[in-house]
């Protein structure tokens, strides 16, 4: 028998002074009862009980052991109902790690919302635009590209797109002369995602023709803020999320180049990624539904 289920039994026998009324109050027969308490004796190597025909009485041992052991079930009750809780009820700190641009540009009104429908749940946010494996670094979930992800063994939601445009300075274009068709963009030096992270292809759309260019990567980086600014500085042409350049677009730091066809960027998708779908905490349960509801996806 296990020795927790033994423990319960003599407290049980303890409580109610009886083999036959602890039996009762268990569910379980008088030999199992009885048998429990055998067994526990000898695992201690201590008499417990006093038997005879007609009642039994603690020894001294047994009084002293009780005490500990009612302690120990008691706060052993406490620890399931508290685990159980936090399956039930959105509770306890949520680690989530999301994508710095994404986040500062586009997710702050998602984060927000959710912590005020869900005030007991304390968020921990972590922005990064490395590669991340959720689990090794400690993570209930993520907000991250596909790139970003070190395992295919991750549940992925879908939650939305972020829009990117090619731009650059003018400073740039009037060195080099303004690219007419895609086929001009080889000629072009282009400030890019490390080609180690996402390979250095630009698609590009116009009504159903679509062609794939290989970008000569003049500067690498993972962080879309620094691209952005060597951009602007002058040191080539850049494909970078909308909301990031707004304000270089409109003041005329940055002008948008072959604006008649579209960027077809896989790599945009801003997905919810966490480990498993069994034994979900309620709180990672409960920012999954709020986030793909807020998108409108299912």
């Amino acid at each position: 028998m296990d020795h927790l289920e033994s423990l319960r039994i003599f407290c049980a026998v303890v409580e109610v002074k009886s083999f036959t009324r602890a039996a009762e109050k268990l569910g379980l027969s008088i030999p199992k009862v009885s048998r429990a308490v055998t067994d526990l004796e000898h695992k201690l190597g201590v008499r417990l009980f006093q038997r005879s025909t007609r009642h039994i009485s603690m020894t001294e041992a047994a009084e002293r052991f009780f005490v500990g052991c009612e302690r120990i079930l008691v706060e052993l009750g406490a620890l399931e109902t508290e685990a159980r809780h936090g399956t039930t009820e959105p509770t306890g700190v949520l680690r989530l790690v999301a994508h710095t641009t994404a986040t500062v540009n586009v997710l702050v009104p998602l984060i927000a919302d959710f912590k005020t429908q869900f005030p007991s749940v304390h968020l921990d946010i972590t922005l990064t635009e490395r590669s991340v494996d959720l689990v090794e670094d400690g993570f209930d979930l993520g907000i991250l590209f596909p790139f970003m992800l070190t395992t295919d063994r991750m549940i992925t939601r879908f939650l939305t797109r972020l829009p990117m445009t090619m731009v650059s300075s003018p400073a740039y274009l009037a060195s080099r002369g303004q690219p007419q068709t895609p086929d001009d963009l080889v000629n072009f030096n282009f400030v890019a995602i490390s080609p180690s992270v996402q390979a250095p292809l630009l698609r590009l759309r116009r009504n159903d023709q679509e062609d794939t260019i290989n970008v000569n990567v003049e500067i690498a980086s993972n962080n879309s803020s620094l691209r952005k600014e060597m951009v602007v500085r002058g040191f080539g042409l850049g494909v970078l999320p909308e909301p990031l350049i707004d304000e270089e677009l409109k003041d005329g730091r940055l002008v948008r180049v072959l604006d008649e066809y579209d960027v077809v960027e896989s790599g945009n998708e801003l997905r919810l990624a966490y480990s498993a779908r069994k034994f979900m905490p309620a709180k990672v349960r409960a920012f999954v539904d709020f986030a793909t509801s807020y998108y409108g996806v299912e």
